[in-house]
Formats: structure tokens, C-alpha cells, sequence
């Protein structure tokens, strides 16, 4: 484990030159990773294991996510289960399903955490806001946490590229001893640039935060009103669409990706600088109250109940779709659908 420097604060840091793969296959040897769940993040997970050479099972409840997880190789009676056998298998439960959803199967998963045998976690949820959750994990288990900071998808994405996309990790629980080293192990398996140290609440109060604020809910927000304000003085879909969102995710986010947001400024012109310049301080003052008023609400956990309430109807997923629905049939998004079809990915010189 190296110290590195960020921003002047030193951090704990796990590399893959340190932590290599063949270390990790060494650490796991003999474990059976049950991976419960095949949504979000059980896809990538679980599929980068198994490529990195690991023994991975799957438990998934009979579905359409069940259905995909044939399609993409996993063999029914051979590595793929219900949710219960595969937890009696598994020495190693990554408990990957929806954060309500774990409070449904918890029970299930509970019976079969039997001594020495690790339960993991890529959020923080459950644990932390277990007075509302349930989920208080036996004191004979390693409780461990590696959280991806990117979707599933990506985590499959850069992984086939051979490229990673860094994690966090956390130990909440160590009754074998051996809790940090099969935390590490598992954040390098399943295909992390690097890994940095956290814990369980502090994950979920920065994840919370970072979903509702500059990550999805705060940019939604902000590129809607600008749009708005665009078009309602006279400017076109596409003129506002690609003054809102086209410039920022195809020419901006690239530059300030490689090297910084002041790399971006600089290779912007002299007028764009100014602006960006003067105006970002009032931006800062306007959204810093409704980012505090954010994070007292994730750390009070009325943001979990909020969660819980919602996504335990039974019918959520139709209310989300919903949602969803008159986000992607805004004029915004058309636009957006529209524009993305005219990018110029190949010109002919």
C-alpha cells in the first residue's frame, strides 16, 4: 500500500503493479465468488472475475436478467443459480443487487453466511443506514467493500479495452484476518485502475451526494435551464443543444479529462476564459447552499428513506419508466438524439 500525494493530502492508494493479478489469484485460491445480482454492476463484475481467472458463480432469480446472464455465457446448474444456492456455494457473497432489493433478500442471504466466509458489498447503503435497511451481517464474517466509480458498463467497457476504472474499498468487518487482503484481491479482479481507501460511510454519503449533485441530478438540471433560456430567447433546438451539451461532452470534457480544467481554459479563446472565469464564482455561490442542503440530507438519511419508499412498490420500475419517458421525449433529449446521428465520426479527406 503506497502513500500518494492529492492535492496535498496523502492518501492510501493500491496499484495493480503493487497489488498484481497473479497476487490476487493467489489470495482467492480456493474461493468460490458468488455474485448475487446481474443488473447494474453484476454484469461487469462478475464477467471481468471470470476472465481474470477467478471462480465465479451467479444468483439471479428466474427473468429477463436472468435471461441475459445465459446470453453472455453463464451456464444454468453449471455457474449460474437462484439467489439461495448460490449463496450456500459462495464463499465470498458479492451482494450486488438493487439497494432495495437487498433489504427483500437479506433474509435469504443471512442464512448462508456461515463462519469464515466474506460478504461484500459495492455500496455502502445497506450497512450504513442498517437501522433502516435491516442488514446487520453476522460478527463471524468479513464484511469488505470494493465500489467501482463508474457504472457496470463502463467497469466491461475499459476492462475489454484494458483499461480500469478506479474503486474505493473499505473493510467494515474483519473475523478471518484476512478481510483486507480478499478486499484487495477482489477490487483488482474485478478490473480497478487503481484503488483507494474509504469506508462504508463515507462511500455512501460522497455516492448519494455525487448522484444527486454534479454526477446526474445537479448536470440535468443546470443543461436544462440553460437550454431553456436559450430557446426562450429565440434560439434554435440545435443551436441550444449544441451550445448546452455538444461542445461540453464531445470538445470540453475531453480536455479537462487529459489534464485539468485549467488545460480546458487554456485551450479556449481569450473571450471564453474571461467568461468562464468571472462567472463561475456566482455559480459556486448559487448551487454551494442546495449542495449542503444535499448532504444533510444523505447524512440524516432522509435520502435513503426516500430510496427505500420508492423503489419497494411494487410498482416502481413503472413510475421510473415514466420518469424516463418524459426525460428522453423532451425537446432537449429529441435534440439530442437528432445531433448525435449527424456527429461527423469518419470524414472523408
Amino acid at each position: 500500500m503506497a502513500k500518494i500525494n492529492f492535492g496535498g493530502v496523502d492518501e492510501n492508494v493500491v496499484t495493480r503493479e503493487e497489488f498484481t493479478l497473479e497476487k490476487a489469484r493467489e489470495v482467492l485460491a480456493g474461493e468460490t465468488i458468488a455474485v448475487i445480482g446481474y443488473g447494474v454492476q453484476g454484469p461487469g463484475q462478475a464477467l471481468n472475475l471470470k476472465d481474470n481467472g477467478f471462480r465465479v458463480i451467479v444468483g439471479q432469480r428466474p427473468g429477463k436478467t436472468y435471461d441475459k446472464a445465459v446470453a453472455d455465457g453463464w451456464v444454468p446448474g453449471v455457474d449460474l443459480f437462484g439467489i439461495e444456492e448460490a449463496c450456500e456455494k459462495g464463499t465470498i457473497i458479492q451482494y450486488l443487487v438493487s439497494d432495495a432489493a437487498q433489504i427483500a433478500v437479506w433474509p435469504v442471504v443471512k442464512k448462508h453466511l456461515t463462519t469464515g466466509k466474506a460478504l461484500y458489498f459495492s455500496h455502502g447503503f445497506g450497512i450504513t443506514y442498517n437501522d433502516r435497511t435491516g442488514i446487520v451481517p453476522p460478527k463471524d464474517v468479513d464484511v469488505i467493500m470494493v465500489a467501482p466509480k463508474g457504472s457496470g458498463t463502463s467497469l466491461r467497457r475499459l476492462f475489454l479495452q484494458g483499461r480500469g476504472v478506479n474503486s474505493s474499498y473499505a473493510v467494515y468487518q474483519d473475523a478471518t484476518g484476512h478481510a483486507l487482503e480478499r478486499t484487495l484481491a477482489l477490487g483488482i479482479g474485478v478490473g480497478s485502475g487503481y484503488l483507494f481507501e474509504t469506508d462504508f460511510k463515507r462511500e455512501v454519503y460522497s455516492d448519494l451526494t455525487g448522484e444527486r449533485g454534479t454526477l446526474m441530478g445537479a448536470i440535468q438540471g443546470i443543461l436544462s435551464a440553460q437550454y431553456e433560456v436559450l430557446r426562450e430567447h429565440g434560439h434554435s433546438p440545435s443551436e441550444a443543444f449544441n451550445e448546452t451539451v455538444e461542445e461540453l461532452t464531445q470538445s470540453l470534457m475531453p480536455l479537462f479529462a487529459e489534464k485539468g480544467m485549467d488545460w480546458m481554459y487554456a485551450n479556449c479563446s481569450t473571450t471564453a476564459q474571461r467568461g468562464a472565469l468571472d462567472w463561475m464564482g456566482p455559480f459556486h455561490d448559487a448551487t454551494k447552499p442546495v449542495f449542503e442542503k444535499l448532504y444533510a440530507r444523505v447524512a440524516s438519511g432522509e435520502e435513503a428513506q426516500v430510496s427505500i419508499d420508492a423503489n419497494s412498490k411494487p410498482d416502481y420500475r413503472k413510475g421510473l419508466e415514466e420518469e424516463l419517458k418524459a426525460l428522453r421525449e423532451s425537446e432537449l433529449w429529441r435534440t439530442g438524439a437528432v445531433v448525435r446521428k449527424l456527429r461527423p465520426e469518419e470524414i472523408d479527406r
